[in-house]
């Protein structure tokens, strides 16, 4: 009997846990969905963009660009040679684009 009421003593001693509950209210989640749905329906519009910016490239003939036309041209190339296979090819996944 001793040692139990020894050990209720003991355990009534320790420190408390915070009591905060982890959870999220429903307006916060609300919040967080309407946030991704923006954030998703922006991806698929700069999907578009760049898939359509790829196919144009991918037609373009430097001989016959004008010398300012060439550096943007190139500067696009390379940010779309940046990308990831997998983005890529859901830009032009986004604008039915094939590649050749």
């Amino acid at each position: 009997m001793l040692l139990g009421l020894q050990f209720n003593l003991q355990f009534s001693k320790l420190p408390e846990r915070n009591k905060m509950p982890h959870t999220i209210n429903l307006e916060e989640i609300n919040m967080l969905r309407a946030e991704l749905e923006m954030l998703m329906k922006e991806r698929q519009a700069l999907l578009k963009i760049t898939g359509a910016a790829t196919s144009l490239v991918a037609e373009l003939d430097s001989h016959d660009l004008p010398k300012g036309a060439v550096e943007a041209a190139d500067l696009l190339a390379t940010s779309i040679n940046h990308l990831s296979e997998e983005t890529l090819k859901d830009a032009l996944n986004a604008v039915q684009a094939r590649v050749v």
